[in-house]
């Protein structure tokens, strides 16, 4: 298991654990489509990995806009 994942510190910066888990799965759906990582060092990392520094170095984020829009729910 990721050890980052066991502190609520990555919990609480992204607004809970649904929220989380929601923006781990969007972004590994599109790291798997073909999408870059926005972190340099990613040799011999899993995606979750990679998805769980993107976070934790504020690469990407849960977009907190509450006007509707036709954007995306998340920023990357």
């Amino acid at each position: 298991m990721i050890e980052d994942l066991k502190d609520t510190e990555i919990v609480n910066k992204v607004g809970g654990k649904f929220k989380l888990s929601s923006l781990i799965q969007k972004r590994m759906l599109e790291l798997m489509e073909g999408a870059r990582p926005l972190i340099d060092d990613t040799e011999g990392k899993t995606m979750m990995e990679i998805v769980i520094e993107e976070i934790k170095f504020d690469k990407i984020a849960i977009d907190t806009d509450t006007k509707k829009s036709d954007k995306p729910a998340f920023k990357l």
